[in-house]
């Protein structure tokens, strides 16, 4: 017989079926055995009764191991109480007999799951939340696809930095001088705008920055979208669009994910166009109010992003920033970049940064002069405003904070597979 999955147990009600997959967990009562069974679609309870099965299967029920791999042969059945279906075993074998788990019952430090990410993947919570992260990739780029974007992948290896290198990382490129490790591709997809009208990419991005906080790691990754003719009021409306149907989505097809995760769905429900808005200044004069030290011109920390969104239960942009505290890139409006910080409720700060991008030749040349930046690596760049310049828009979605705030999960570490931090990079 062909393997059945899990996912599919309730189209196979009452018919025989073949399993395969992984023990998470197990235990037994004298004659009877209860298998909890992983095979990547789902969990499902598969009961062993000494009585209905031949010997070689109850011996492996007695040497069962966590973990181990098995095939098992049953019959479908519906659970007495819960919506849940159950394999009623007739044959179980091994793929393989594990060896003792290290990741038992008991509570583990971070560092040691950590140090076993390999392993603790396999955690129902993990296996969780990394399902919502594939959810969520797949919503962005269906968004995206239908309104009419094209993916155009930007280099990991750049000539320059597009916000200053003291965050990059930096290595000797042959004969070339030094090389980074691109920490975005928006200049990158800057340029195909012109030929695609709107763009985007999706891929890893890398920071030097010093940090240990929970909304930090080293190597992430960030989807980037550049819309020719989009002045910044029609890109706040794009970005709360596609927010809005990644919540959607994962709230269709990640019901079982949420429940695992004891996510409070409510506030996801709320996820939905037009987000609250505030400027800069809005936003200064209430985080004083509210009692941070926070003053005008400074930039917003974690705890200010924090208790700000105590007043909102919906995503907030907070627009208009100090032009002197903003990439060179950006438009003006006098003193103001006409820019935003969309903050996610619940601490998970800020979830995308976006802005009109400067499109006049000149007033982009001065700025880099002024700003110090080197002018041979920009040379492409700025040539980009000589043959048909247009007024552009862009942003740029952390997928591990998007994910962490879908999933109620405060770290970002747990939201990527193998996180890269100052303090790690095993397995």
């Amino acid at each position: 017989m062909e393997q059945t999955y899990i996912k599919d147990l309730k189209a196979n009600l009452d018919k025989e079926v073949v399993l395969k997959g992984w023990v998470y967990n197990f235990r037994s009562s004298g004659k009877i055995g209860f298998i909890q069974l992983r095979d990547g679609s789902g969990f499902a309870q598969c009961i062993v009764s000494q009585t209905s099965v031949d010997e070689q299967t109850w011996k492996v029920m007695e040497e069962m191991t966590i973990e181990s791999s098995v095939e098992i042969i049953g019959t479908v059945s519906k659970h007495p109480k819960l919506d849940e279906y159950e394999v009623q075993v007739k044959t179980l074998k091994f793929f393989q007999r594990a060896e003792e788990y290290p990741i038992g019952k008991k509570e583990h430090g971070p560092d040691f799951l950590l140090e076993n990410r390999h392993l603790w993947l396999r955690a129902p919570k993990q296996w969780a939340i990394q399902r919502v992260r594939n959810t969520v990739i797949n919503a962005i780029y269906e968004f995206l696809n239908n309104d009419g974007f094209i993916k155009i992948d930007s280099p990991i290896l750049t000539p320059a930095a597009c916000e200053g290198t003291t965050e990059l990382f930096e290595m000797k490129y042959f004969d070339e001088g030094k090389a980074y490790l691109s920490q975005s591709g928006q200049l990158y997809i800057e340029a195909a705008i012109s030929s695609f009208g709107k763009v985007f990419d999706f891929g890893p991005v890398f920071r030097a920055e010093k940090s240990k906080t929970k909304r930090h790691l080293t190597e992430f990754w960030m989807m980037d979208a550049e819309m020719a003719f989009y002045d910044h009021v029609k890109s706040l409306e794009l970005q709360e669009n596609l927010i809005a149907h990644v919540a959607k989505k994962v709230l269709e097809i990640n019901q079982k994910e949420l429940d695992i995760l004891e996510r409070d769905k409510t506030v996801l429900e709320k996820i939905k166009a037009p987000f609250n808005r505030l400027t800069y200044a809005e936003a200064i004069k209430m985080l004083q109010e509210l009692g941070s030290d926070i003053k005008d011109g400074e930039d917003l920390g974690n705890d200010d992003e924090t208790l700000i969104m105590q007043k909102f239960d919906k995503p907030l942009f907070i627009e208009k920033w100090p032009a002197e505290i903003k990439a060179f890139y950006m438009k003006r409006d006098g003193d103001l970049a006409l820019c935003d910080d969309m903050i996610a409720p619940e601490g998970h700060g800020e979830v995308i940064g976006g802005s009109q991008r400067e499109d006049s030749f000149e007033i982009m040349h001065k700025r880099i002069v002024d700003d110090k930046l080197p002018e041979e690596a920009f040379t492409w760049y700025l040539e980009l405003r000589k043959f048909g310049s247009v007024p552009h828009s862009g942003f740029g979605v952390g997928l591990e904070r998007l994910v962490g705030w879908m999933c109620g999960v405060q770290h970002v570490r747990e939201t990527i597979p193998f996180p890269r931090m100052i303090n790690r990079i095993y397995p």
